[in-house]
C-alpha cells in the first residue's frame, strides 16, 4: 500500500505569539517541521512525502525547497479545508495526513498508524489521544470528543482513501493513543517547554 504523507505546514501559530513562523520554530535546537520530516523519512510504510504551505509560512516554504521535498501552495483557510485542496490537486490516494507541529512523533507510531489504517479495511482513521494526558502534561487543548463516555483529543494525524475525498461522510476507524511522543503539540509557550522538558533541553 502506497502511502503520500502531507505535512500541514501553514498555520499562522498565532497562540504562540512568536516572531518565526510556527513550523520553523526550534525544539531541541531544530525546526520542528525538520523533527516531523525525519520521522516520515524513517518510517518503512511511507512511499512520499509532500509539505504544504500557506502566505503565512514563506520561510518555510524555502526551507522545505532546501530539503528537496515536493510542496504545495494552499489557500490557507483552514487545515481541513487545505487538506481537502491538496489531495484533490495532487489527485492522491492513500494519505498520512500530519501537522508540522508534533515534534516528538517517531517513525515507529507512524508505521503503526499505517499498519492500523490498513488493518481496519476503513477508508478513514482519526488518531486521538485521553484528555487525560494532556492535563497530566501540562498541554493546552482547544477541541474533545466525547466516545463512549471517555474524552477525547484529536491529533493531529489521520489517513483518509484520498479517492473519496469529496464524501460528505467515511466510515472511520479511532485509533486511541497514548504514547506522550504523538500527543505533544506545539501550540502555545507552555507546549514548547512540554516538549523541550521531554527532549531533555
Amino acid at each position: 500500500m502506497d502511502v503520500t504523507a502531507l505535512v500541514m505546514a501553514g498555520g499562522r501559530g498565532l497562540r504562540l505569539r512568536l516572531p518565526e513562523e510556527k513550523p520553523l520554530i526550534k525544539v531541541g535546537g531544530k525546526p520542528m517541521i525538520q523533527r516531523v520530516i525525519e520521522a516520515l523519512k524513517c518510517a518503512s510504510r511511507v512511499e512520499d512525502i509532500v509539505v504544504t504551505v500557506t502566505t503565512y509560512t514563506p520561510n518555510t516554504a524555502d526551507f522545505i525547497r532546501k530539503m528537496s521535498l515536493r510542496i504545495l501552495h494552499t489557500p490557507g483557510d483552514g487545515f481541513c479545508s487545505d487538506m481537502k485542496y491538496a489531495v484533490k490537486s495532487l489527485n492522491l490516494g492513500i494519505v498520512l495526513v500530519i501537522g508540522a507541529d508534533l515534534p516528538l512523533i517517531s517513525s515507529e507510531i507512524i508505521d503503526m498508524v499505517i499498519s492500523r489504517y490498513k488493518q481496519c479495511k476503513k477508508p478513514a482513521l482519526t488518531v486521538m489521544a485521553p484528555l487525560e494526558i494532556y492535563t497530566r502534561l501540562g498541554l493546552s487543548t482547544s477541541y474533545t470528543v466525547d466516545i463512549n463516555g471517555r474524552k477525547l483529543v484529536p491529533l493531529c494525524i489521520n489517513v483518509i482513501d484520498g479517492r473519496m475525498i469529496d464524501r460528505e461522510r467515511l466510515d472511520e476507524e479511532i485509533l486511541i493513543i497514548e504514547d506522550e511522543r504523538a500527543v505533544v503539540n506545539i501550540n502555545t509557550i507552555d507546549d514548547l517547554k512540554v516538549a523541550e522538558n521531554k527532549l531533555g533541553v
